[in-house]
């Protein structure tokens, strides 16, 4: 079942990345080269004239509200949204026609200080305008794409841009609101080389490692752990098995918090290298997650023999740390596939099936143990009571 939640997780993970195209042609221009963005859909299309570094450019986005926006910017310094001079398309609060204004996303922006206010750019930006798909007939609606250009003079030598681009929900006045804040929406930022064609590695990797880092800790703290929670559960009470049971619960609590650590561990790497992005309860989820498998594990190494007055103290101990981190695991993973955007994805819908299996299981066999443990009460309640023999056979050879 794990693995099948990989495969899964796998083709979610590339039906996504596939799933945006580009196109090189518009209604009213032609251009040399396109890119698919990695997020929202997006895609841009772009002529570099090398001569005098002049960069002709197109940028196809999608509205998600009739009185949204939508809008790409280039920051001259460095990847990520402060700084960046943008250019904004949304409905007239007056007139509902189609309006394209210049912004300066600086500090204040970010913080929520005061809404943006539009103001000339301080990049050469020589000309612009917006356009519906579908010309004048279009209407702004969810799901409407809109086309922005700009012609702007670049640097010499300079063909690397720092690309960013959002959509909101609502204007306040002629002033975009903030955006969504989902993985997506905080992830749309790109390096690209206008002269050769290709996008900076860097959130190709930082894409990557998002997708290891959920599969990991799907694995481990969202199905294996509650496996071996299970099988301490039901396994011990089956006396052909022996201590098999014990070692079966220990194997693989361990992997799991091996797996666990690994996926932990890139989740502090992503948070290194996106400066800015905190996703608050994700991360004290996780955190809280691996302290407690931290404490079962070093539980290990104090754990009194069967004989001590302290074992009740200890079992307790251990079942409660055990089952809040199965809880807090299976909680943060949910979690987790929400920050990635995957609310309603097929890796969600495979790990709910993995879930739902196991819960199952459990069910089926906890139901089974109040029938064993019902009919022995039972069988014990008739001996007492001389109904049914105890072993007379055995004890009549003896005497013999």
């Amino acid at each position: 079942m794990p693995l099948l939640f990989v495969l899964v997780f796998l083709s979610s993970y590339v039906r996504t990345a596939f799933s945006a195209h580009c196109s090189t042609t518009t209604a009213t221009k032609t251009f040399e080269k396109c890119m698919a963005l990695p997020t929202q859909q997006a895609s841009m299309a772009w002529t570099f004239h090398a001569h005098n570094a002049t960069l002709d450019l197109v940028f196809f986005g999608t509205f998600i509200s009739p009185s949204g926006w939508v809008g790409w910017g280039i920051n001259p310094s460095s990847a990520e949204m402060t700084g960046t001079r943008a250019l904004v398309a949304f409905p007239d609060p007056n007139s509902g026609l189609l309006v394209l204004l210049p912004f300066i996303l600086d500090p204040t922006v970010k913080l929520q200080k005061s809404p943006p206010l539009s103001r000339p750019l301080d990049i050469q930006l020589l000309s612009s305008s917006a356009t519906l798909y579908g010309g004048k007939m279009a209407t702004i609606h969810n799901g409407a794409a809109v086309q922005i250009y700009a012609t702007l003079k670049l640097a010499r030598n300079k063909t690397k841009i720092h690309l960013v681009w959002n959509r909101g929900l609502y204007v306040q006045g002629y002033s975009p609101a903030i955006h969504p804040t989902t993985s997506n929406d905080l992830s749309s930022i790109a390096t690209i080389d206008v002269l050769y064609g290709f996008s900076s590695a860097h959130k190709d990797d930082t894409r990557t490692l998002k997708t290891v880092h959920g599969i990991l800790n799907a694995i481990s703290w969202g199905v294996l752990l509650p496996i071996g929670a299970v099988t301490a559960r039901y396994l011990r009470h089956i006396q052909a098995l022996g201590p098999a049971w014990f070692y079966a619960h220990a194997g693989i609590q361990l992997s799991a918090l091996l797996i666990g650590t690994v996926g932990f561990a890139t989740g502090i790497r992503l948070g290194e290298l996106s400066p800015g992005v905190v996703y608050g309860l994700h991360r004290k989820l996780g955190f809280a997650a691996f302290s407690f498998g931290a404490l079962q594990t070093l539980a290990l190494l104090f754990r009194p023999k069967t004989t001590n007055k302290f074992r009740k103290y200890w079992k307790s101990y251990h079942h409660f740390v055990g089952y809040a981190c199965v809880v807090l695991g299976v909680v943060n993973v949910f979690q987790g596939l929400e920050v990635m955007g995957e609310s309603r994805s097929y890796a969600k819908l495979g790990y709910c099936l993995c879930l739902s299996t196991l819960i199952g299981a459990c069910i089926a066999l906890e139901v089974n143990s109040w029938v064993v443990f019902c009919r022995k009460s039972k069988e014990e309640k008739l001996r007492r009571e001389g109904l049914i023999g105890g072993g007379s056979d055995k004890d009549s050879g003896s005497h013999g």
